[in-house]
């Protein structure tokens, strides 16, 4: 049964699923879509333009599918859309695509955004990704399966984050980041494999080992050679772990953006 606190407001033409909780002084805007379970604590705000999924837990004052922050322009018919078994706390905001960066921001299944997070416009979080309090992203972002982010990572716009990254706390990510490291710093670099998570998530020894290889024949290099030089090496070789043929895809994308940030093509 859908429970709605006397001093919230709920637009007539929303739509609201089964066993939804809405907290008081929330706001569900026009035409905002929301699923089954879903659970927002006081003053909660979903915007017009946002379709959320099932089992979404909101904590106090978070804010769902403003306008994007851009100077001088609001694009009023935009998206916000957030899959299943989220968790959003305190304060945690995300914009609401723009129509020049195709519309749609987008928030995967089971992710963990902690206090005070921001997500920019048009980004693109996938799932089972932690973020940890304080931490923001720019517009044009990709965030892919699986990364955490300690306190305070920023994330500068149009970079994409690999899946399996962990970032130390306060790092500030300028370039492309690839998949499976460890980084830290202002900027951040990539500072080892995150062979802990790796184990964690189940990677076998095998696959593990090979990504530790990989990582320190490109990030350990002795001579002059450059990474585009040792990626370029890598790949000539016949490589068979997945694992470390998606990292040495994912470089080759990066490097042809003189900034490192592959999504920059197709501003």
């Amino acid at each position: 049964m859908t429970d709605i606190a006397p001093t919230a407001t709920v637009d007539k033409t929303a739509q609201l699923g089964d066993n939804v909780h809405i907290g008081p002084g929330c706001l569900i805007a026009p035409y905002a879509v929301i699923g089954n379970n879903c659970f927002f604590k006081a003053n909660s705000i979903v915007c017009s333009g946002v379709t959320i999924g099932d089992n979404n837990r909101f904590y106090s004052n978070t804010v769902m599918g403003e306008d994007p922050q851009i100077i001088g322009t609001v694009d009023p018919d935009t998206k916000l859309i957030i899959g299943n078994d989220n968790i959003f706390r305190e304060n945690v905001n995300i914009s609401r695509g723009s129509l020049k960066g195709g519309g749609k921001t987008i928030i995967g299944n089971s992710n963990f955004l902690m206090m005070g997070t921001h997500i920019g416009h048009d980004s693109l979080v996938e799932d089972n990704c932690v973020i940890g309090n304080n931490s923001l992203m720019a517009g044009h972002c990709k965030i892919e399966c699986n990364a955490w982010f300690s306190a305070r990572t920023s994330v500068q716009q149009f970079v994409t984050v690999g899946r399996f990254v962990f970032t130390a706390g306060a790092s500030a990510i300028l370039n492309d980041m690839p998949p499976f490291v460890r980084c830290s710093e202002y900027p951040a670099v990539p500072r080892g494999l995150n062979a802990i998570g790796l184990q964690r998530a189940g990677f076998e020894e095998s696959s593990i080992a090979a990504l530790k290889q990989a990582f320190r024949k490109l990030y350990r290099r002795r001579n002059a050679d450059t990474l585009a030089q040792m990626v370029e090496e890598i790949s000539s070789a016949d490589i068979q772990d997945p694992n470390v043929i998606y990292l040495i895809d994912h470089l080759k994308k990066s490097l042809q953006h003189h900034m490192g940030r592959y999504l920059e093509l197709f501003r």
